[in-house]
């Protein structure tokens, strides 16, 4: 794609981002979501659409971090190129007047250009002189944040079109320790077969990550429909055809409950808030009740999926062990017939469970660690 201004119909390349690990399961997504010519890639996905695309794929996808619009690309060859050609760059066929901008660079040593600081500070001067973009201090403070990646002396730039991440659903107020990214949750529900039409019970639930997600699937709500989106403040934004993406979506009926339980008491308040924001209230069950003590709801066997403890940053090794051991006990006591989902770091941990586990899933990037999908079939 070339410098060539953009509209709603005219299709580009639209990269859908998550977290290394999770790239395969959010192919799945995208092509379940009919998009155009879904293909993974390192760290994410990438689609080809047009504006409406890359609207819906931000109130719809459950398990994209970030959805970019590549808006161009051009060659440099060294600082002085790289100038001229961020100053001829159409900026005003995406940017507004009057927000504010911060550029991103990452680049290689297959580029001449590979110093990433002195390539932001020539695009940010050229936004700031020939389009009158005040430029932010940080990326926190950005109206809008524009990605470019130098590779092989191709200068390719993208618009980040969500702002703050797509975890950020709009309904978790309150969590835990270790919270789990809402976007992480989904895809490892889908990892284990979940397609909202069976019961889910988490035995350590946290802020209730796992169990609002479920419900959210079961009912077909839309992911992204209680916040707001970068690309609002952007010149393509067209505020009714949105709208009508939002009004098109069909709900589902759904009349399963989701059972989440947790020893601290104060969490199962926290799951009980965020449940209520999420409108999944009335399908989530919260209780404070140690992991001995958990109940096997009544009907056809479902998914129990966890985040346990694990790692450095969260109680003893010790007491990690006899936790697992607990857990898988109780699965084998109670939930014969169910499939068991579980997020950990240490497959010696997941190894205690003695549950039979399948071929874990890749390492994924979580909070500083890399954690696995570890699942069961029926046991």
């Amino acid at each position: 794609m070339t410098q060539d201004s953009m509209n709603h119909s005219a299709n580009f390349e639209i990269f859908l981002s998550t977290q290394p690990g999770l790239e395969s399961l959010l192919l799945e997504e995208a092509i379940e979501r009919g998009f155009q010519n879904p293909q993974q890639t390192g760290g994410g996905v990438t689609i080809t659409g047009d504006w409406n695309d890359v609207w819906r794929a931000n109130l719809t996808l459950r398990g994209a971090s970030k959805v970019l619009a590549r808006i161009g690309e051009f060659r440099a060859f060294h600082l002085a190129q790289l100038d001229k050609r961020s100053r001829k760059f159409p900026w005003g066929t995406t940017l507004v007047p009057g927000q504010t901008v911060k550029v991103e660079v990452v680049t290689n040593r297959k580029s001449k250009i590979y110093h990433a600081g002195a390539a932001v500070e020539r695009i940010e001067r050229a936004i700031h002189e020939e389009f009158g973009a005040m430029i932010a201090e940080n990326l926190e403070a950005a109206d809008i944040v524009i990605k470019t990646r130098i590779d092989d002396n191709n200068v390719r730039i993208s618009v980040d079109t969500s702002g703050v991440g797509l975890h950020k659903r709009g309904y978790k107020q309150a969590m835990g320790k270790a919270p789990l990214r809402e976007t992480m949750a989904a895809l490892a529900l889908r990892g284990c077969g979940f397609n909202g039409t069976e019961t889910v019970l988490d035995p350590m639930c946290g802020s209730g990550t796992f169990l609002i997600e479920a419900a959210q699937i079961s009912r077909n709500l839309m992911a992204g429909q209680s916040r707001k989106f970068a690309f609002e403040r952007l010149a393509s934004f067209d505020e009714a055809a949105v709208h009508r993406i939002k009004e098109n979506w069909i709900k589902k009926e759904s009349t399963l409950k989701f059972y989440g339980s947790d020893r601290n008491v104060n969490v199962i308040g926290f799951s009980k808030a965020n449940a209520e924001r999420a409108r999944v209230a009335d399908m989530c069950v919260f209780k404070p009740t140690p992991l001995s003590n958990i109940v096997r709801p009544e009907g056809p066997p479902g998914l129990v999926i966890t985040n346990p403890p694990y790692g450095a940053r969260i109680g003893k090794k010790r007491d990690l062990y006899s936790l697992y051991g607990a857990f898988g006990d109780v699965m084998r006591e109670k939930f014969s017939g169910w499939r068991i989902g579980m997020i950990t770091s240490d497959s010696q941990l997941a190894d205690a469970t003695k549950l039979p586990w399948m071929k874990a899933g890749p390492p994924i990037a979580h909070g500083g660690l890399k954690v696995r999908l570890f699942r069961t079939k029926p046991i």
